[in-house]
């Protein structure tokens, strides 16, 4: 007798709370990049939202990264904003138009997405249960409950993000 239902593991969960306006958060994706090379689809990594007051454009980024996972890009429109901070600090939302447009998306609906808010009630939502949670500055992660601020230091995180999922994985395994 052959049991049709497989046991399916859990694929461990890495929240990524970020601002896309925080050079610390540039800083952080190198090791985003190695944890997804690492893992590929036996991790997901999910973008959080933590918008800092300090950061004029943070709050329409987030958005703008949202409507970015609406059209399929998430990951690669918050590498592109990113890595170009000084530009979304010097033009605003325009900025994060432009990017939509270069990486192929459709930038009028992002140019409505930002005047309507639609987006806004994601971002609220994360924003909200980084604060309950002890989330402070960005990049935070979230890995199995445990919390690791990256905006003090990103020494040592990967590795330490790496032990944990790696010991989710065994566990999953062993299952």
């Amino acid at each position: 007798m052959s049991d049709s239902s497989p046991v399916r593991s859990v694929v461990p969960v890495v929240d990524v709370w970020c601002e896309l306006q925080c050079p610390d958060c540039r800083g952080a994706l190198d090791d985003v990049r190695a944890l997804r090379a690492r893992y590929g689809d036996r991790l997901e990594l999910r973008l959080r939202h933590f918008p800092l007051e300090k950061h004029k454009h943070a709050f329409a980024a987030a958005q703008a990264a949202e409507e970015a996972a609406e059209q399929g890009k998430a990951w690669e429109y918050v590498e592109a904003v990113l890595g170009r901070v000084e530009e979304l600090d010097r033009k605003g939302e325009p900025f994060l138009v432009e990017v939509a447009g270069e990486l192929g998306l459709d930038a009028e609906e992002f140019d409505t997405a930002l005047i309507d808010g639609r987006h806004i009630l994601i971002v609220d939502a994360d924003q909200a249960e980084g604060k309950a949670i002890g989330v402070t500055g960005t990049p935070t992660y979230v890995v199995d409950g445990e919390r690791l601020d990256g905006g003090k230091s990103q020494e040592g995180l990967r590795e330490r993000i790496e032990e944990i999922v790696d010991r989710l994985l065994a566990a999953g395994e062993g299952a």
